[in-house]
């Protein structure tokens, strides 16, 4: 284990952050624009959702990067702009980080299947490596390529991310199959462990998916197969859609008891993904004992 995260985990588990996609939203963010971009365009409100984590007690946040590879962000016209739009990501959260957390750059799929054929290894590859590399010219601490279906792009990011040097988190999203424990490619958490440690992840977990009520025996599933730590940021339930909007269905409160059993199946680093906010992080606080963080 590389001695960063040794020593992070002395005091596990870590608290992490939780969604970044609706806060943008809520700062003016129009249906259909590219979030990545406001790291160039508005920073201040892509640093007010950092700060925003980091004062809920966020010992990790995430940079606004998510969908910043040259492959995504080339939907809005933007690929030229992809290595300035992941720097200007890395330095954002890291300011509002300051010395009150870590940051880990965020690494999402690029919405092309290698198994179709509909794009190459070479491609990926570049791609991944470009992004990977900004992000850590921007100051990261480490690297989460998160929300992965398909196990080879996971394994391609990783590669990618590795040449940093730093920490990597390779994070699943299981939501397929009768008791959602598989990706959308069918994978099991024990085959994504057994080859992400193969190919040298820090650390493996599962985020996203069906909300924190059902990724517990993934989590479980996880732990039993290995001994790197373990990084799980589930949603808030399943969402319903309400008067046109998207209403998750588990309240910060009830998000907070279940990560305790979180915590007991085996989970290093807890956090939320989509539905979560600020209020999320602050009840993961106090459920965790994490009081004085």
């Amino acid at each position: 284990m590389k001695p960063f995260l040794e020593e992070l985990l002395r005091d596990h588990p870590i608290i992490t952050d939780g969604a970044w996609g609706t806060q943008i939203q809520n700062l003016g963010l129009q249906a259909g624009a590219c979030p990545d971009e406001w790291n160039l365009e508005n920073p201040e409100a892509i640093g007010k959702v950092a700060r925003s984590y980091v004062e809920a007690g966020s010992r990790i946040i995430l940079t606004n990067t998510f969908g910043a590879s040259r492959l995504m962000l080339d939907r809005h016209g933007l690929a030229d702009k992809a290595a300035a739009i992941n720097r200007a990501g890395a330095e954002i959260s890291c300011r509002a980080a300051k010395d009150k957390a870590y940051v880990f750059g965020s690494i999402g799929p690029t919405g092309k299947l290698l198994f179709t054929g509909e794009i190459g290894e070479t491609e990926l590859s570049e791609g991944f490596e470009e992004q990977a590399m900004a992000l850590a010219e921007g100051g990261v601490h480490g690297i989460v390529i998160e929300t992965m279906s398909e196990l080879d792009e996971a394994k391609l990011a990783l590669r990618a991310a590795r040449k940093t040097g730093l920490p990597v988190v390779v994070s699943m999203v299981y939501d397929s199959g009768q008791e959602y424990d598989r990706t959308m490619m069918g994978t099991t958490p024990e085959e994504a462990a057994q080859q992400l440690m193969n190919e040298g992840a820090d650390v493996i977990g599962a985020n996203c998916g069906m909300g924190i009520e059902f990724i517990l025996t993934v989590c479980k599933r996880l732990r039993a197969v290995t001994d790197l730590p373990v990084w799980i940021k589930p949603n808030a339930g399943l969402p319903e859609y309400v008067n046109g909007k998207v209403i998750y269905n588990i309240t910060a409160a009830q998000f907070a008891t279940y990560a305790v059993k979180v915590r007991e199946a085996g989970a290093n680093f807890i956090g939320g993904c989509c539905g979560t906010s600020p209020d999320f992080i602050r009840e993961l606080k106090v459920s965790l004992g994490k009081k004085g963080q």
